[in-house]
């Protein structure tokens, strides 16, 4: 089977497609042939996908599952330079919620924009387990308190530890915040490089979110307890074998609305 599918009408030889690839792998077009990836050679594509996306001529497909490629429409998703950044300077983190529920579409919304993260050699080791029930979430939230709990003087989180559980004591979710749904990347154990990549991903999430009107909020607690192998948390996440916590991140639709831009630090840049 070809890696490549070429339309011969279509490709001008221009040979951006082998100067674009990350492996080196696809032979320039020359006079008589179209480029193409020797068999010898084929293994060694990751399917990253850049040959086909920056050909001019939409000339060429990389052929994995070509059935599903989408047109992409003329300056679909161009961004004023100046709206991006207000974009993202706007973006807060949420920690109250309303108890509206966020439909799963928009999740999985989410989701979708967030496959298309960079990670290592395009290894998209990255799933996701959603706590959509917010009894369930809360539940979390109690088993997290356990675990600190039991944590002893020394722990680097020991100084508000105190506060924390007498605030849940209390009535107060300190933990997810009264979110309605908890987001969990989680990776395969062993890979090196795979909570970076699970990052990348929810960072995705967290910038997207609130496009679709959706507050987020990184839930270190969470992936603290996780990481440090609670085992009543990790058998209530119940993750398949062979893969771990890499992060978790609450959703919600936001209680307030964003109406400024806070500030912060100077830029602090060296050049060399």
């Amino acid at each position: 089977m070809p890696t490549l599918l070429v339309n011969d009408e279509r490709c001008t030889r221009c040979g951006r497609c082998s100067v674009v690839c990350p492996m080196g792998i696809i032979t320039p077009a020359s006079k008589d042939t179209l480029p193409h990836v020797k068999e010898e050679a084929a293994g060694r594509c990751m399917r990253c996908g850049h040959c086909e996306v920056f050909c001019p001529t939409d000339a060429l497909i990389l052929n994995i599952r070509p059935d599903e490629k989408t047109p992409l429409p003329t300056r679909a998703g161009t961004l004023y330079p100046n709206d991006l950044a207000l974009y993202l300077k706007k973006r807060r983190s949420i920690r109250q919620f309303t108890q509206d529920p966020v439909p799963r579409e928009t999740i999985l919304a989410l989701l979708d924009v967030a496959r298309y993260a960079a990670s290592g050699g395009n290894g998209q080791p990255i799933q996701w387990l959603v706590i959509h029930d917010p009894e369930q979430v809360r539940k979390i939230s109690g088993l997290v308190v356990e675990w600190m709990q039991q944590l002893k003087s020394d722990h680097p989180m020991s100084s508000y530890l105190p506060a924390l559980i007498a605030g849940w004591q209390a009535g107060v979710d300190v933990i997810c915040r009264g979110a309605p749904h908890l987001l969990i990347s989680h990776i395969p154990e062993g890979n090196p490089i795979a909570p970076t990549d699970a990052l990348i991903a929810l960072t995705h999430v967290d910038v997207a979110a609130p496009a679709w009107g959706v507050g987020t909020c990184w839930a270190g607690f969470v992936a603290a307890a996780a990481t440090a192998g609670y085992e009543p948390l990790l058998k209530q996440l119940n993750l398949p074998a062979g893969r771990k916590v890499a992060y978790a991140m609450m959703l919600g639709h936001p209680r307030f609305k964003v109406s400024g831009i806070p500030r912060r630090n100077p830029l602090s840049v060296e050049w060399q």
